[in-house]
């Protein structure tokens, strides 16, 4: 597995924010969402007695994520930097995340936006993606919506899940391109087809809303479905007040309480309103019930962590 893959998922201010169309947010990418990586350290750390600049970036990844060793955040800079000196993109763009995050080293927009440049000039759509967020932010330099579309652009023509996420806020909102739900509706599609949760919650909504889309509930209720099944808290708070509409899926108190559980056990703090009014729909006996089936869901879905600070400014219980 190479650092695009297990990096390329969201940290900070990112496109999670379930469609609200008053703001707009960014996904650099971070190490927190992908499997670890199996690795045979001993074998790698011989490796990089050899001088392997794959092996060093390797090697690094596992000291900056904990995986098979401790985490020790200098000795994956040390081996980022020897790998980086051989030309390793991915490891320009591990330095440049960590000098991003300040990890390990004093934050340093500057070292981040130098490393992300060097590896997205050379095709690496993770840095695309990241180099973008930069410029939408702005983060060391002045905030550039134009220049944050053609990197995630850039990314997303490479099958980059954050990247066409991303892409799509600004065509949603029309900030960096032209406003258009069409294109909105198409790149998040994209991106949910490549299983990346907040953008199933996102085309979930354009479903429901009829936003670049055909206005279709049942549409809507499979793609928040699958990203609650996938253990991330918006799409299963969502998921529940589908379930307690009758929107897509048969009205059910029962499973609209399972899911909003499962989103309250996972730190949705909107959900306990929500369970406090359907306990006074249920029996004693339903509420318990479905506090143990969302034990039980909660316990076998992985988590989708979105890493730090995620946006998170309302779903569909905050629109209707």
């Amino acid at each position: 597995m190479n650092l695009r893959m297990l990096l390329a998922v969201t940290l900070l201010a990112s496109i999670s924010f379930h469609l609200s169309a008053s703001t707009t947010g960014q996904h650099p990418a971070s190490p927190n969402d992908s499997p670890k990586p199996q690795l045979d350290v001993s074998s790698l750390r011989q490796q990089v007695r050899d001088g392997d600049a794959k092996a060093q970036y390797k090697l690094g990844l596992s000291y900056m994520t904990g995986s098979g060793v401790a985490r020790d955040y200098e000795k994956a800079l040390d081996l980022y930097d020897k790998a980086a000196k051989q030309g390793s993109t991915d490891a320009e763009f591990g330095l440049g995340y960590m000098y991003e995050q300040g990890l390990g080293v004093k934050k340093d927009y500057g070292q981040a936006f130098l490393y992300y440049s060097s590896a997205a000039g050379q095709g690496h759509p993770t840095a695309q993606n990241n180099l973008g967020s930069m410029y939408e932010r702005g983060e060391g330099m002045k905030r550039d919506l134009h220049e944050a579309a053609a990197w995630y652009q850039k990314a997303a023509d490479q099958s980059e899940p954050t990247a066409q996420c991303n892409l799509a806020s600004l065509y949603l909102l029309g900030k960096g391109t032209a406003k258009n739900g069409q294109q909105a509706a198409t790149w998040f599609k994209a991106a949910a087809e490549l299983g990346y949760a907040p953008a199933q919650e996102n085309l979930a909504w354009m479903y429901y809303t009829g936003t670049g889309l055909t206005r279709d509930n049942q549409q809507a209720a499979r793609w928040m479905r699958k990203a609650a099944e996938q253990g991330y808290a918006p799409a299963q708070l969502d998921l529940g007040y589908l379930y307690e509409q009758g929107k897509g899926v048969p009205l059910d108190y029962s499973a609209a309480y399972m899911w909003y559980k499962a989103a309250a056990d996972r730190g949705e703090k909107t959900a306990g309103a929500q369970l406090r009014k359907l306990s006074g729909l249920l029996t004693e006996s339903q509420v318990k019930q479905a506090s143990e089936a969302a034990a039980k869901l909660t316990g076998t879905l992985p988590t989708f962590d979105l890493g730090t600070n995620p946006t998170s400014v309302g779903g569909l219980l905050q629109r209707h």
